[in-house]
């Protein structure tokens, strides 16, 4: 590269020298040749003059052809005279005779320059390219009074002869200057070579600043000018690489706020591009960086109103905050501060748009309302039964013993239903909250499963309702004994108590072994106990499920029928809790059911647990 320098400069300094010899070649070849023209101007204008003196003009009136033939033979003479070709031109611009052509064959000349100059002015010139030469030719024209009217007599000659000597006066010129390049060149490259050195090793480590390596420095060995560079450049080098590790730090810091940040940040600049895009905010708006940074806020395919917030926020620069329901990639709630950054306090740079998704905390504060509404409602109606039974009985029902027994049974009735409730509020808190440590231990199902169809097979008599259990031997799973058998409990006793008397309720407990394993009965020994999850299935011939109400059955205090659900003492927290405890154990849960013909609950469990 250096070396490249090195011949451009050599090339800059012959380069002028010869753009000055070539300069003055110029100027010296057009002053000579415009001396040379207009010494050939004036000598034919003297020839024109002595020529009309001494020449006699044939009478207007005679026959045209011999006029023709008379001029051609005057112009053929003054031509093998003087040299330069002739023309006798009459006033109306027709040729009269011509040392070259025939005139009757030339065409009017009357538009010609020359002539119209000539007819003007009483003398005209131009220079052109011959049609019949092919050749620069100089035209002088001259008029000639012949009576009362003005003819005019035009004499051309070639311009080879000019043409001729300023080539050969560009050929010494050539000459000199190859000359002067051959010296230039020698000496220009001794004073670029003198120059370029020193600066060699100063471009190398600049190179090497550019390609980010800002450990290079410039070993200064003299203290003149290009030294002084050579140091510039070092202390340039660290302080470039001083403040680029702090620029590393601060974006890395900055990359890493961003990216863990819940909030989604949208920075626009003050001519309305989005500069910057959070990972957050890539989520949210459903669109990448690469799609919207560089691009104008309104290009980007958001819904009208966000639109016009930021356009509200550019025109007052002030803050704005607004919650707003977006509709892509899906349906959610947003928190909108639109935000005007400031440089200096008073110069506005833009906006800064946090977005925060609050469809999870309304929707929990929701949840809230409804759940302080709903224990609301069912600590009331126990309560209000038992305080309504109580003033009964104080107001003289009590000395009726069937009716005391009768009114003290149902507000026991009542009371053990507040319990239930209280209970099952504070089991739901408690594992809501994760506040219920789960002891894991390996667990035997079919023998697991047996013992707790066992203990509810009195409520199943009392409905004459048949209790089957499907299960394959030596299916293990780790979990808590325990609150595995509150959730097939729960199940079942639900089972039993919405299915009719003489129903049916199955249990089945089976492996569930990986896709690739599609024929389970053709697995060997080794093979079949190669599952990772098992699945537990509880299903009834009961009254069965409204399609509607399916999404919601595992709410608190949701229920299909609530006269039959009281009737039947349940407090509707039941499904929430085993849904809870099934997500402790990691599982999944997932109902089936269609209404007069049963349900069918399915839970998956993983066989290990971290």
């Amino acid at each position: 590269m250096m070396n490249n320098f090195r011949t451009r400069l050599t090339l800059i300094m012959i380069g002028i020298i010869g753009l000055s010899v070539l300069a003055s070649g110029l100027i010296m070849a057009n002053m000579f040749k415009s001396k040379h023209i207009q010494g050939l101007e004036s000598s034919m204008v003297r020839e024109i003059s002595i020529i009309a003196s001494g020449m006699k003009w044939a009478p207007p009136g005679e026959n045209m052809s011999e006029q023709f033939d008379y001029y051609t033979r005057l112009a053929d003479d003054l031509n093998r005279d003087t040299g330069a070709r002739t023309t006798f031109i009459r006033p109306d611009g027709l040729v009269l005779g011509d040392s070259y052509h025939d005139p009757r064959t030339m065409d009017n000349h009357l538009q010609r320059k020359e002539v119209q100059q000539a007819l003007s002015e009483g003398t005209g010139r131009t220079i052109r390219l011959s049609d019949t030469m092919n050749t620069n030719m100089l035209y002088v024209a001259k008029t000639v009074q012949v009576g009362q009217d003005n003819y005019v007599i035009r004499l051309a000659m070639s311009l080879a002869s000019v043409d001729q000597s300023i080539r050969d006066l560009w050929t010494a010129l050539i000459v000199w200057l190859l000359v002067l390049f051959l010296v230039g060149a020698l000496v220009s490259f001794r004073v670029a070579q003198g120059m370029t050195r020193p600066l060699e090793q100063i471009t190398a480590v600049a190179k090497r600043i550019q390609r980010m390596d800002y450990r290079a420095r410039v070993t200064v060995v003299k203290n003149d000018e290009i030294g002084e560079l050579g140091s510039a450049i070092n202390a340039m080098a660290d302080s470039l690489q001083e403040q680029m590790e702090r620029i590393r730090r601060n974006e890395s810091q900055l990359e890493s706020v961003l990216d863990n940040m819940i909030n989604g940040i949208v920075m626009i600049d003050r001519t309305g591009r989005i500069v910057l895009i959070s990972r957050r905010a890539e989520e949210i708006l459903g669109f990448s960086s690469k799609e919207l940074v560089g691009r104008h806020y309104t290009d980007a395919r958001q819904q009208h109103e966000l639109t016009q917030l930021i356009r509200e926020a550019f025109e007052k620069q002030s803050y704005i905050h607004d919650e707003m329901t977006f509709y892509y990639p899906e349906e959610r709630l947003l928190e909108l501060n639109i935000v005007p950054v400031m440089q200096d306090q008073d110069e506005f740079t833009g906006v800064l748009l946090v977005l925060q998704d609050v469809s999870a905390i309304r929707r929990l504060e929701r949840m809230r309302s409804e759940f302080v509404a709903n224990v609301s409602h069912e600590l009331k109606t126990p309560v209000a039964a038992v305080k309504g039974f109580a003033e009964t009985l104080l107001s003289g029902a009590v000395k009726d013993e069937e009716t005391s027994r009768s009114f003290l049974q149902i507000i026991y009735d009542e009371s053990e239903r507040l319990n239930r409730l209280i209970g099952d509020i504070l089991e739901l808190s408690k594992i809501e909250s994760r506040r219920v440590p789960l002891l894991f231990s390996p667990v035997e199902m079919g023998t697991f499963a047996a013992k707790t169809l066992q203990l509810l097979e009195a409520e199943a008599a009392r409905k004459a309702i048949e209790l089957k259990l499907v299960a394959d031997g030596d299916i293990y799973v780790e979990a808590d004994e325990d609150r595995l058998r509150q959730i097939i409990m729960n199940l079942l006793a639900n089972g039993i108590s919405y299915t009719p008397d003489g129903g049916k309720v199955t249990l089945i407990v089976e492996p569930v072994w990986p896709a690739s394993y599609s024929h389970t009965a053709q697995l060997d020994d080794e093979a079949r106990d190669d599952y990772d999850r098992i699945r537990i299935i509880i299903k009834d011939t009961g009254i069965g499920i409204p399609k509607k109400d399916l999404p919601r059955i595992f709410e608190r205090f949701y229920r299909v029928d609530k006269a039959r659900s009281r009737s039947s003492g349940g407090t509707g927290l039941g499904l929430s809790i085993v849904k809870h405890l099934v997500e402790l154990h990691n599982g999944t849960i997932a109902v089936d059911s269609e209404v007069g013909v049963g349900t069918t609950f399915v839970i998956e469990l993983p066989v290990i647990h971290p």
